[in-house]
């Protein structure tokens, strides 16, 4: 199925890093029914988000702190496969928040439009209990699904690589985006929801039309992205949809995040579980997890863009 971004553009140099509701769909369903096979029961960016949002079992990973067999490094090869399966895509990353956010509060703090109203240019983003910042492993996960999806021949351009000391601001992220053209882009987070919570969800834009929003192309092919990306993260990390909303679907709507709103091509947030659930937490401190997490991301975005 067409991913609603048909027209031809010339190559690009690979890896560069750019400086400048809720329903329960039966084929995200299908997916998640695969789970006991696969993995067993088990400032825009909602990690600092809603009072309410993610939960779900989890089958604990291996603690150990090296990939899993087949999990790439976190370094992107630089050399894909140009006869690959995504050869001619384009794909970006956007990791969300930044590591070096909380030495710019200032910075971070100015408003920009997101079409709807304004909001903070980014924010720190939340963290583990034992102080793992959501921004390292935004990046650390984004940094996996570069080298697994250049592989498989896509060009992946990333909003940033650690190369900025803070930012970029939502609305620059979402023109990365735009920019590139991209055929798919996917916003990696993790939830700050309370304690008690568990789970993963993605995050699915809402219809916009107001100022420089208007997301009325980009809604269908994204829940698209959505579901796919839903599924084969669940079956890759064992992870269930988030118990605190979406009605268990794992899926939620919204207008109120610029990176959406403000997006002209296909693309999701990810919320990979929450940072503030002990259980949860033990897996994202677990580079082989991480590395699971990045392939089930991957996963879904190259179903999305060669069916």
């Amino acid at each position: 199925m067409s991913n609603g971004n048909t027209s031809a553009r010339p190559r690009r140099a690979r890896r560069r890093a750019l400086t400048g509701l809720s329903v329960l769909v039966p084929a995200a369903v299908a997916g998640w029914l695969l789970w006991q096979p696969a993995g067993g029961p088990g400032g825009d960016g909602p990690g600092s988000g809603p009072p309410s949002e993610p939960r779900g079992g989890v089958t604990p990973a291996p603690s150990a702190e090296q990939p899993a067999p087949g999990v790439p490094a976190p370094s992107g090869s630089g050399d894909g496969d140009r006869d690959g399966p995504l050869a001619g895509k384009v794909v970006v990353i956007d990791p969300g928040h930044n590591p070096g956010n909380r030495e710019h509060t200032r910075e971070i703090a100015r408003t920009v439009d997101i079409g709807t109203h304004r909001k903070e240019c980014d924010t720190t983003g939340t963290a583990t209990e034992s102080g793992y910042a959501e921004a390292e492993f935004t990046l650390d996960v984004a940094r996996r699904m570069r080298t697994l999806l250049e592989q498989r021949g896509a060009e992946v351009v990333l909003t940033q690589d650690g190369d900025r000391p803070y930012g970029p601001c939502i609305d620059e992220r979402a023109e990365i985006g735009n920019e590139a053209r991209a055929d798919a882009v996917v916003s990696v987070h993790a939830d700050g929801a309370p304690a008690g919570a568990r789970g993963f969800h993605v995050i699915l834009p809402g219809r916009v039309r107001e100022g420089r929003a208007d997301t009325a192309a980009i809604t269908k092919p994204s829940r698209e992205l959505g579901e796919r990306v839903a599924g084969a993260y669940a079956r890759e990390t064992g992870f269930r949809p988030a118990d605190y909303l979406g009605g268990g679907s794992g899926l939620d709507v919204r207008s109120d995040l610029g990176g959406l709103n403000l997006s002209t091509v296909p693309k999701v947030f990810v919320e990979c579980g929450n940072m503030r659930n002990a259980r949860d937490a033990a897996q994202f401190t677990s580079a082989r997890w991480r590395g699971r997490a990045a392939r089930g991301i991957a996963d879904g975005v190259e179903s999305f863009l060669t069916t």
